[in-house]
């Protein structure tokens, strides 16, 4: 049973709603960074983990905190890199055989069902009909929010794009899990720093990396690897620690919230009326998510 407060867990609140606000960055940044550099979004993806983790690392050995020691902190490291680099990974081999808006629907439409189903099915928590309805009204605005996939794509690429999404949200859904269960002696810096620098190495061998240099390319690498990354990632697993696993994965749902408002002020992407209903639905599902936890 939890023993969080409730002030741990309004600062638990407030630090998952700034790491969904963060990630929502993180799709504005990776494109411009792709399009200023030349680069695929599989090879976005390992830069952003790769050096999001190296700048962590770096402002650990500056400040001279101590580095991660003992068998359970390692084993723990290397389960959140791997984990980070298959959803990753997944995720762009679901673009490829889809569309962006087919895999984010699956993926992170998928992620809070899957977590609240692992709760469920390890005792930590029951499923009421509020819980029910208040991710099928989330599910509802994603889909209005990012479209519905088309019938453009093939059977057989749109069930194994289907797949790929489904294990990214997996892996994503294991990671939310696990960062709700602390381990001693790590903490949520360490953890993320180190974690993500091996995801991203693990990801070399199969990303293009080839980088157009240029001034406005290597802001933007700093900016995506410091803002939706390393401070995202790190207000996430702190946050997880005074509320439930099942409503950080529902919180986590500002990401495509805050990525479509920003595509259309930055970009000038129009939501349409569809798309504003989705956005208002997906906005009162997080909101009734953040008062029930």
């Amino acid at each position: 049973m939890s023993t969080s407060t409730p002030s741990s867990r309004a600062r638990g609140l407030s630090t998952l709603a700034a790491a969904g606000v963060l990630w929502g960055t993180g799709g504005l940044l990776g494109t411009l960074l792709g399009r200023v550099a030349e680069l695929s979004p599989l090879a976005v993806a390992t830069y952003r983990l790769g050096v999001g983790g190296l700048l962590i690392v770096a402002f650990l050995l500056v400040t001279r905190r101590p580095l991660p020691r003992g068998r359970a902190v390692w084993t723990r490291i290397a389960c959140v890199g791997g984990l980070a680099a298959v959803f990753q990974s997944s995720y762009f081999a679901s673009v490829s055989l889809t569309s962006v808006s087919t895999a984010t629907l699956i993926t992170i439409g998928s992620s809070p069902v899957l977590v609240l189903l692992a709760e469920r099915a390890l005792g930590r928590r029951r499923i009421d009909r509020t819980a029910v309805l208040t991710l099928g009204l989330a599910l509802t605005g994603l889909a209005l929010l990012v479209g519905i996939p088309s019938g453009e794509v093939s059977g057989g690429a749109l069930l194994a794009g289907a797949g790929f999404a489904v294990l990214a949200a997996a892996g994503f859904a294991t990671m939310t899990l696990l960062g709700a269960r602390p381990v001693a002696g790590l903490d949520d810096l360490t953890s993320t720093g180190f974690a993500f620098t091996l995801g991203g190495l693990v990801m070399v061998p199969f990303a293009d990396l080839g980088f157009t240099a240029s001034l406005s390319g290597a802001g933007l690498l700093a900016a995506l690897a410091l803002l939706p990354t390393a401070a995202a990632y790190t207000l996430y697993f702190r946050g997880l620690r005074g509320i439930g696993a099942s409503t950080a994965a529902v919180m986590a749902l500002l990401e495509p919230l805050t990525g479509a408002v920003l595509a259309a002020v930055v970009l000038g992407e129009r939501l349409g009326v569809v798309g504003l209903v989705g956005a208002a639905l997906l906005s009162a599902a997080v909101i009734v998510s953040a008062r029930r936890g």
